[in-house]
């Protein structure tokens, strides 16, 4: 019988938890089983699951599917009555050991116990981040910090999947990246679902900027740290300080905007407003002029007009964006925003969404010719490809050592990359 196959979809967070449920399940023996760990951003998301979980059974059909993940924890009938779907597991369910343990007892663990295993996420006050020492290629390691997410953004059903913020403490964390570097990582990437929250759960309400003090104080031989997607409004003096005088911290941030509109910012129940949004690019750009931004976008939202879209179009340049997350708004049931009776056009979702895309294909081309002669140091992923330290990917000829830090000069570009 061969070893269970695992099925990512969505945000690295659930990547990080797929790698977690692979040693819970092979601690626990389960063999021949198919897992799916499933997104519910959009109800496209949820859509995809379902898609990806009958294409997952053709090909696998003596194999039972277990569905976990967000759109498992928000919407588990829809799944309990696929027959394709032997079990539903909660996001709290998935990170047990006892779980797996009950699901390994054999084949025959098909009907022994009631089909949807998804307790109130509501209730869970800790996180598992301490379960595994981050994951990711040999080069860099993804290390969960913080789960959930206390806001109720009004399109967003998140909240819901995940429950509410919990952190990681700090030294649970200094101990976890001090283990990756005696492995030889060179770059760790700080994840969650709403980072910026970090620490308000735990003794003192510490704040992300302390966690990243803290770690580049105390693992010195760590090369580089990366931030994943933050809420600029919540961010605190230390991590503004950390950007000014810590060259081990890397210039890119991404950034959880979402639009450019104070009225439709409102509307989506955000805590910042558009001036907030260029002020903190603003501020961030003086303190480390080499800083490159990445931001979610959505492309639609109820009642939006022509005139607020192009605020959004505007905040591209204004707030100087070079990758974008375009999101094409899609309904969410269960979510304050589809029940907004003015709905925007289908077509006009799709249009605006592409005009948001054309404009951040722009601003990487720009971002990309303003590299040309320029020297980088080179976080190698293969021996033909790395990344700058804003994240740029960038292509060698010549093979370079994989996992390993190399200084380069920037020679050209392509449409998407650098090329050294």
């Amino acid at each position: 019988m061969s070893a269970p196959k695992f099925t990512t979809l969505g945000c690295r967070l659930n990547a990080y938890e797929t790698e977690a449920m692979k040693e819970l399940s092979e601690a626990a023996g389960l063999k021949n089983a198919v897992v799916v760990n499933t997104c519910a951003v959009t109800a496209e998301a949820v859509r995809k699951a379902r898609q990806e979980i009958r294409k997952l059974h053709r090909e696998n059909p003596d194999a039972p599917i277990i569905v976990t993940g967000c759109a498992a924890q928000t919407e588990p009938e829809t799944f309990a009555k696929m027959d394709e779907v032997s079990r539903v597991i909660g996001n709290t369910e998935k990170m047990q050991a006892d779980t797996w343990q009950e699901i390994a007892q054999g084949p025959d663990f098909i009907g022994a116990t009631e089909k949807v295993q998804v307790d109130d996420i509501m209730s869970v006050t800790e996180t598992a981040g301490h379960l595994i020492d981050g994951f990711g290629t040999r080069s860099r390691a993804y290390v969960q910090v913080q789960n959930g997410c206390d806001h109720r953004c009004t399109f967003c059903i998140i909240p819901y999947g995940r429950g509410n913020s919990r952190s990681v403490p700090a030294g649970v964390v200094v101990d976890q990246i001090k283990r990756l570097v005696d492995r030889g990582y060179n770059e760790v990437v700080l994840t969650g679902v709403d980072l910026t929250s970090w620490g308000a759960d735990l003794p003192a309400a510490p704040k992300l900027g302390d966690l990243v003090m803290r770690i580049l104080k105390l693992v010195p031989d760590l090369r580089r740290l990366r931030i994943s997607s933050i809420d600029s409004i919540e961010v605190d003096e230390n991590l503004m300080q950390a950007i000014a005088t810590e060259p081990r911290l890397m210039p890119h941030l991404h950034l959880s905007l979402q639009h450019g509109d104070d009225l439709i910012l409102k509307r989506m129940k955000r805590r910042h407003l558009r001036d907030d949004a260029i002020r903190f690019t603003e501020e961030a750009m003086k303190l480390r002029p080499d800083m490159t931004f990445g931001a979610d976008i959505i492309a639609g939202f109820p009642t939006e007009s022509e005139a607020h879209f192009e605020n959004s179009l505007k905040l591209v340049t204004d707030c100087n964006l070079t990758w974008l997350h375009v999101f094409p708004y899609s309904k969410r049931e269960g979510t304050p925003a589809a029940r907004i009776p003015q709905q925007v056009n289908g077509n006009d979702i799709k249009s605006r969404a592409a005009r948001l895309r054309a404009a951040g294909v722009a601003q990487v081309q720009k971002h990309l010719q303003a590299q040309i002669g320029r020297t980088h140091h080179i976080l190698m992923e293969n021996p033909h490809m790395g990344r700058t330290e804003q994240f740029t990917e960038v292509t060698f000829e010549t093979p370079q050592p994989e996992g390993q830090i190399v200084s380069a000069n920037i020679l050209g570009t392509t449409d998407t990359q650098l090329r050294a």
